[in-house]
């Protein structure tokens, strides 16, 4: 009988601690590997595409207007090396998609942002969980951690969330926050971040039969 594996796929909101804490301390606990930006170095082993070319694809389109003026929806095609597009933002997101979702044949695994949750919609055994925390609690987590004034990390949550809402929005055609695509959705400031890897971890054992 081939094992069925599991994945956590964890969209979050900046501040909230989704991935910094709870999608490592999962990780950790599963003893299973968190892909986040380490996604990056796969994709490119997988397309021949420079990796610098997927970490640079990733770092500037935050600073563009693209994911506001248009939508490519992410139907499982690759765009084919002959091709002009072949190293557009459209490919480059199809390869990382595309990694995900062979990986699950293989292993277990926890992915921080990416659309997991949409690129892994059909597949088994996959948890989408949403991370959010009311603003204030994010500001005061992110003047915290990163030692700032509080007018400069409502500007670091603002731009990164904006970023991540488009992201989202362009490459699978939803909203982001919309409770419906996930199947938990958590407070991380109201029920603190340990209790939400223990929800989470409970949640695995019962519909998983996973546990640690």
């Amino acid at each position: 009988m081939v094992k069925l594996h599991f994945a956590i796929a964890i969209t979050r909101t900046c501040g909230s601690g989704g991935g910094s804490y709870i999608g490592k301390k999962l990780a950790e606990l599963y003893g299973i590997d968190l892909y986040d930006r380490k996604l990056l170095r796969l994709a490119s082993e997988d397309s021949g595409i420079n990796e610098e070319i997927f970490a640079k694809a990733d770092e500037n389109t935050r600073k563009t207007l693209l994911y506001q003026v248009s939508r490519r929806v992410y139907d499982g095609s690759i765009i084919p090396p002959e091709s002009g597009n072949f190293i557009s933002d459209e490919n480059l997101f199809n390869y990382q998609a595309k990694v995900l979702r062979e990986l699950l044949n293989d292993e277990d695994y926890v992915c921080v942002g990416r659309a997991a949750d949409f690129v892994l919609r059909d597949k088994p055994n996959v948890l989408k969980v949403y991370v959010d925390a009311p603003y204030e609690a994010r500001v005061e987590r992110e003047m915290k951690r990163q030692g700032i004034n509080r007018s400069r990390a409502m500007h670091y949550i603002d731009r990164l969330d904006r970023y991540r809402e488009r992201y989202y929005n362009y490459h699978t055609g939803k909203k982001w926050k919309r409770p419906e695509n996930y199947d938990l959705c958590l407070d991380s400031a109201a029920l603190g971040l340990d209790t939400c890897v223990e929800v989470i971890r409970t949640i695995i054992a019962k519909k998983y039969g996973v546990t640690v």
